[in-house]
């Protein structure tokens, strides 16, 4: 996950919810603008999911993203697209 927050902000984010998840922490908006998401003036990101490949080829961007059901969503992508299980 990418987070345009500052890493200690991230940090309790992810703590908050007992998470063991990786966020970067992009605070200067290289990687949201790359991946051309950064909207309202670089303030804000839009929400999406990119699917890449071990190749770092992008098999798929989900840019319908709901924040209720994403983790369920990533899983049936993943399987659909042939990602292999760890």
């Amino acid at each position: 996950m990418v987070s345009l927050d500052d890493p200690e902000k991230n940090r309790a984010f992810a703590e908050s919810l007992s998470a063991k998840l990786v966020l970067l922490s992009d605070t200067t908006k290289t990687v949201a603008r790359a991946f051309g998401v950064s909207t309202l003036g670089g303030f804000f990101t839009k929400r999406r999911t990119f699917y890449i490949d071990l190749n770092g080829r992008i098999r798929h961007i989900d840019r319908d993203v709901q924040v209720e059901s994403a983790g369920q969503d990533i899983a049936r992508n993943l399987e659909e697209l042939g990602f292999p299980h760890r």
